[in-house]
């Protein structure tokens, strides 16, 4: 894809054009990604968080949250859980906190090959230096998520205090090094962020060749500096997702909780739009609220078990079905060539 033609694309508003672009991001999803909408558990360990990103509720200034870390049994126990529902993938996700020991993730990802060695390990938890990445994949994590959120330096700059867009950009291409399937992403709706900006962050994305991108919608939380603004356009996230799987053909792509967590739950429509991940949360009750990124989370008080209920029945209706496998980077040939076989 080209830059003029996504800012184009970006811009428009008709109907009949905005079906075909979402026709067309749905039926390259099938051809590279086959049918499968894959099933992705998180947990979320901990919501101690060193940055002071302008759009976050866990960002260090927000005094009002109370604070939370899972201990290896907590963790083990949830990824269990996530197991027992036939689920073979887990995010493993946290705040960023610099200088921390790495040696709880490390052990957990440890046990969790031990005891459940068919189940995959994505890890979210920020910036590190290469010995903590290489220590994690050592130990048998499978994947790491480094979301961008944006690459314009300017905006970046202003969203971001005291973090460096170099240093981020600089972990990514560590991570893609050392060998993780490699996850970015961005967020829809901050303040600044234009159809221009956006599309140089998809040009990006598709240079990278990430092997997985999320693509969320701001929604703001009463406790940042972008409480008054109003939450992103679904939109332009939607167009932004099936502009994302054009670009990048056979990455993994969810529907984002904060799609589902705005007025309606609009996942459906993301999976309409090229997405094909969905990423319940089994972070233990008596946390999940406390991991308040944004405001009513759709997450926060779901009752998994009568959602997976209903989600047979969506994924029918969109001529879909539930893959539980481990959901692996199809840019590995073999895994690509049987998705289209599917």
């Amino acid at each position: 894809m080209i830059y003029n033609e996504i800012i184009e694309q970006l811009k428009i508003q008709n109907s009949d054009e905005l079906n075909a672009l979402f026709g067309k991001a749905d039926a390259e999803r099938s051809r590279h990604c086959g049918n499968g909408i894959f099933l992705r558990g998180i947990v979320e360990f901990s919501s101690f968080c060193d940055n002071t990103c302008a759009y976050c509720g866990l960002n260090k200034n927000n005094k009002t949250l109370k604070r939370y870390r899972l201990t290896e049994e907590q963790i083990l126990d949830a990824v269990k859980n996530i197991n027992t529902a036939g689920i073979n993938s887990v995010v493993l996700q946290s705040g960023e906190e610099h200088g921390t020991d790495p040696g709880l993730l490390t052990r957990t990802i440890t046990r969790i090959k031990n005891e459940l060695p068919d189940m995959a390990i994505t890890l979210s938890a920020g910036e590190k230096e290469d010995d903590v990445y290489k220590e994690w994949f050592e130990a048998g994590a499978d994947r790491y998520l480094l979301k961008i959120e944006t690459t314009d330096e300017a905006l970046y700059g202003r969203l971001h205090p005291g973090m460096d867009l170099k240093n981020r950009l600089r972990c990514s291409e560590s991570l893609k090094r050392i060998g993780y399937q490699n996850g970015s992403g961005l967020l829809i709706g901050l303040p600044g962020l234009t159809e221009e900006i956006i599309a140089r962050d998809i040009l990006y994305l598709q240079q990278m060749d990430f092997d997985m991108v999320g693509i969320g919608l701001f929604i703001p939380h009463r406790a940042t500096e972008l409480s008054d603004i109003p939450h992103g356009n679904l939109q332009l996230t939607l167009k932004t997702i099936a502009l994302t799987r054009l670009a990048l053909k056979n990455s993994h792509l969810p529907a984002t909780t904060a799609i589902g967590s705005i007025e309606e739950d609009y996942r459906v429509d993301a999976l309409r739009a090229g997405a094909n991940v969905i990423m319940p949360n089994f972070t233990p009750l008596p946390y999940r609220e406390l991991y308040e990124i944004y405001p009513g989370k759709k997450c926060a008080k779901e009752d998994w078990n009568s959602y997976f209920a209903g989600l047979n029945s969506l994924a029918g209706s969109i001529g879909r079905y539930i893959d539980k496998g481990r959901g692996d980077s199809l840019k590995n040939r073999e895994q690509y060539d049987s998705a289209q076989r599917n």
